[in-house]
C-alpha cells in the first residue's frame, strides 16, 4: 500500500510540474528573468547553449535537495516528490529539446496528432521575439485549438 502511494506522490507531482512550469515560464520567463530568457526566443548561432539553460538549475536543485532530505532516516514522501520533478524534467529534456527544438536530431518524423499539436503549440509560441504578447506556455498540456487543427489537416 504504501508504494502506491509513493507512486501517487511521484505522479501528482510530475502533474503539477506541468502547472508550475506554465507559471515561471509565463510570469517569470517572460518577466522579471526575461534576460536569460530572451535568447531562447532568438536564432541560435553556433551554440548548442543558451543562457535559458539556466533555468534547469531552477528545477534541478529542489529536486536533489528534496532527494537528499527525502533519504534520511528513510525514504519518505520528499524523496518522491523529486523523483516527480526529475522525471518531469527528463520529459521536459525530451519533448522540449529533443523532439521540438531538435538540439539533437532525434524524433523528427512523427504521424502522432498530440506530438503534431504539440509542436504548432510551441511553434505559435516562438513567433513572438519579445516577452509580450505570448501563447501557449505550457509544455505537455496542449490547447485544444492545436489539435483541431492537426485533426482538419487530415
Amino acid at each position: 500500500m504504501i508504494i502506491l502511494n509513493y507512486i501517487a506522490i511521484t505522479l501528482l507531482t510530475f502533474l503539477v510540474m506541468e502547472c508550475i512550469t506554465w507559471f515561471t515560464h509565463k510570469y517569470v520567463m517572460h518577466g522579471f528573468l526575461w534576460v536569460l530568457h530572451k535568447d531562447h526566443h532568438q536564432p541560435r548561432y553556433n551554440s548548442i547553449f543558451e543562457k535559458n539553460d539556466t533555468f534547469f538549475l531552477v528545477f534541478a536543485i529542489p529536486s536533489i535537495m528534496l532527494f537528499y532530505y527525502g533519504s534520511f532516516p528513510a525514504l519518505n514522501n520528499l524523496f518522491f516528490i523529486g523523483l516527480g520533478i526529475l522525471f518531469y524534467g527528463l520529459a521536459y529534456f525530451l519533448v522540449h529539446d529533443i523532439f521540438i527544438h531538435q538540439r539533437f536530431k532525434w524524433f523528427k518524423k512523427t504521424k502522432s496528432q498530440y506530438l503534431l499539436a504539440l509542436r504548432k503549440g510551441h511553434k505559435v509560441h516562438h513567433k513572438y521575439l519579445d516577452k509580450y504578447d505570448g501563447e501557449s506556455f505550457g509544455m505537455l498540456i496542449v490547447p485544444f485549438k492545436y489539435f483541431r487543427e492537426q485533426y482538419n489537416r487530415k
